[in-house]
């Protein structure tokens, strides 16, 4: 995705779990149904947490990146 394509970013790198997780849930709070947060982790276990999470509150996973040092997260709110 592109610098364009997400409405907010939360930069979780370095944060043990479940940091990520929490960090993205406190943000998805904050944004408008439709809004897309970016996640960046360096945290393997937020592959698994991320997904499940998404799935069980009903918003929806577009993308996951993996980049050089981290992942990204794309997550659009429901």
């Amino acid at each position: 995705m592109t610098e364009t394509d997400f409405d907010a970013t939360v930069d979780a790198r370095g944060a043990a779990c479940p940091g990520p997780l929490m960090d993205l849930i406190g943000k998805i709070r904050d944004v408008e149904s439709g809004d897309i947060v970016r996640l960046l982790s360096d945290n393997e276990q937020s592959l698994t947490d991320v997904r499940e999470w998404t799935e069980e509150a009903g918003n929806e996973l577009l993308t996951v990146d993996e980049e050089d040092d981290h992942y990204e997260f794309y997550v659009e709110k429901a």
